[in-house]
């Protein structure tokens, strides 16, 4: 019989990432010298006692495992309905953007409803917490604080607190003892995350995690912890402003495609109901280079407004600027513009942003980009009251969006009289402009960008004035 030796294994101990001979750098994050030995796993599985005897899936009960407020509607909305007993749950997001101050809402919340609260500090000391909560009137006798970065401590914890809800503030602080790596490391992070998420299923303590996250915005840590929780949700925002977007990237039990919209003030955070008129700029007159876009985020259609500025640049290469925007989209619209649409664009520096610090990254958008740049390079302003949505091919037609009824209705609702979208080909409506209105706002079929800004007389050969003459009626 053949001798069986077994090769050495490396383990990156930033990412995980494993190799069978050692490397001075890490071919997945590319660190340099965090290649290490790992000892070659041994299996000793047998067959052991069962927790519980197995039954049928009709006699389980779910009464056990159904969803309470968190008391913040914004979040339940995203959550799926609220809290889950023994859920995991990891919220990540930038320093600074508020993940405390909205978990220390949720605590708040929950303890006032007579549901013990755990809250478990890493990152700041007891005092400092108590401070923010007293700023928010986060303070409650159900609430109960502990400034702990030891495991073990936060399992004593958990023992004498018996909460119903335990939230970690956050998983890279806390360390087990006898597990090699500093506390953050791939090895105590997969660790301290499987004790936390054991406990919350034995005890069903609905758990949530603080993560961290690296500089191109994704979760630090292994990607296992991603797949240990339930519900993973991320919390995005612009340092520039107040608003601030959870999104859920994965829920066990509820839709991923949910967002919620939050309001970060010196009084602690609050839910948005209404999140558009921050990315509308209301102005008495009309001004060129401007277009209002209807953009979806997850089920909420959110209206967000384009500015675009057109100058003549002294460089041999223009500026292309963009913030708000996908710059490689951006680029793509001024290409068909100038050729399909006779826009020339090719010695003048362009900046296209949004308003309010809103991110519109969808195809949708396109069409609204498209009317802000058209009305900056010629210097005409749109008619007022107008919203245009659709996604801009490469021969100049215009693509339909996805949620177009729930477009429309939002921009109807907020007052807009005319609506620019692609034609759609699949049905026998009228061709005709004006052949059909939504809650009374006009809604103008267009088959490409040249229609389209000819429609709004963006361009010298215009020859359509009765949209002109109503918004001037």
């Amino acid at each position: 019989m053949p001798k069986t030796t077994t090769r050495p294994a490396y383990r990156c101990t930033e990412c995980g990432w494993e190799t069978a001979k050692w490397l001075g750098r890490c071919g997945e994050c590319q660190a340099w010298g965090s290649v290490a030995e790992a000892a070659a796993p041994q299996l000793r599985a047998s067959a052991s006692p069962v927790s519980a005897p197995a039954v049928p899936i009709a006699q389980i009960s779910v009464e056990e495992s159904a969803a309470r407020s968190c008391g913040v509607p914004a979040l339940d909305r995203v959550l799926g309905g609220g809290l889950v007993p023994g859920a995991a749950i990891l919220l990540a997001g930038e320093p600074g953007v508020g993940k405390s101050t909205l978990l220390l809402e949720v605590a708040a919340q929950t303890a006032r409803v007579r549901q013990r609260v755990l809250y478990v500090t890493g990152e700041e000391s007891a005092s400092q917490v108590r401070l923010r909560a007293d700023r928010t009137g986060g303070v409650h006798d159900e609430l109960f604080l502990a400034a702990e970065t030891d495991l073990g401590a936060v399992l004593t914890h958990i023992e004498q607190v018996r909460p119903t809800l335990l939230v970690v503030d956050s998983i890279q602080t806390i360390g087990a003892s006898g597990i090699e790596g500093v506390p953050g490391g791939v090895t105590q992070v997969k660790e301290v995350a499987a004790a936390l998420i054991r406990v919350a299923k034995t005890r069903n303590i609905t758990t949530v995690i603080v993560g961290h996250v690296t500089k191109d915005g994704a979760i630090a840590g292994p990607r296992v912890l991603e797949h240990l929780v339930d519900v993973v949700l991320h919390f995005e925002g612009d340092r520039n402003s107040r608003f601030r977007m959870v999104r859920a990237m994965k829920n066990r039990f509820g839709p991923v495609d949910e967002v919620g919209c939050f309001d970060l003030g010196p009084d602690g955070i609050s839910a948005v109901t209404d999140p558009t008129g921050l990315f509308v700029e209301h102005q008495s007159g009309r001004v060129p280079g401007t277009c209002v876009a209807v953009t979806m985020e997850g089920r909420r259609p959110l209206l967000a407004e384009v500015q675009a500025l057109v100058t003549v640049s002294p460089l041999e290469r223009p500026r292309r600027t963009t913030s708000g925007l996908d710059s490689s989209r951006v680029a793509m619209v001024l290409a068909v513009l100038q050729q399909h649409a006779q826009i020339r664009l090719h010695s003048y520096d362009v900046f296209a942003s949004t308003v309010g610090g809103a991110r519109l990254h969808e195809p949708a958008s396109d069409l609204a980009v498209a009317v802000a740049i058209g009305s900056a390079k010629l210097g005409v302003a749109p008619p007022s009251g107008v919203v245009a949505m659709g996604e801009l091919g490469l021969a100049g037609e215009l693509r339909r969006v996805r949620d177009l009824p729930q477009r429309l209705a939002e921009a109807a609702r907020l007052g807009f009289q005319v609506a620019v979208v692609p034609s759609d080909r699949s049905t026998s409506r009228p061709r005709s402009p004006e052949s059909w209105s939504v809650d009374g706002m006009r809604v103008l079929d267009v088959p490409d960008v040249s229609s389209a800004l000819r429609l709004l007389q963006l361009t010298s050969g215009g020859t359509a004035t009765r949209l002109r003459a109503a918004d001037e009626g």
